[in-house]
């Protein structure tokens, strides 16, 4: 059995701006971490990286623009390899729905709760990046450490 992480929020912006935000390059590194380089097209590898604090390279695999993109994350120093990473959007009562997953844990111990802890600050991270054009990435001026 595995456990997933999932986050259900709304944000303030068209679709295409959530969308562009969760799958470019220069979105990912206003939201997530400013260390993002690689392919973010479909089969494509993007790399995030964390400073000391290690990083991941996922895998591209499932990408329907505005509405859908899947990471395989292939390379791991946290122990995320073979987790899967959704974002699933559709627009509700004027705003980008967000349905985030993060699938792939044998476990819900202290890690698992840590991680979604941070992903809820990302999240809302994403939010801002959209909503007001500033996010808070790690190795940002703004990143709470």
């Amino acid at each position: 059995m595995t456990y997933s992480i999932k986050h259900l929020f709304h944000i303030k912006a068209a679709r295409e701006k959530v969308f562009e935000a969760i799958s470019t390059i220069n979105g990912l590194s206003n939201w997530w971490t400013k260390e993002t380089s690689g392919d973010a097209s479909l089969n494509g590898t993007i790399v995030f990286r964390f400073g000391p604090h290690g990083g991941f390279d996922m895998k591209v695999s499932e990408y329907i623009k505005n509405e859908k993109i899947t990471w395989t994350c292939v390379e791991s120093s946290h122990g995320w390899k073979g987790h899967f990473f959704t974002f699933i959007l559709d627009e509700n009562d004027g705003k980008t729905r967000v349905r985030f997953s993060h699938d792939g844990y044998e476990s819900q111990d202290d890690g698992y709760a840590g991680v979604n802890f941070s992903w809820g600050r990302y999240m809302e991270s994403l939010r801002q990046l959209c909503q007001t054009g500033k996010g808070e990435a790690f190795g940002s001026e703004g990143h709470r450490k």
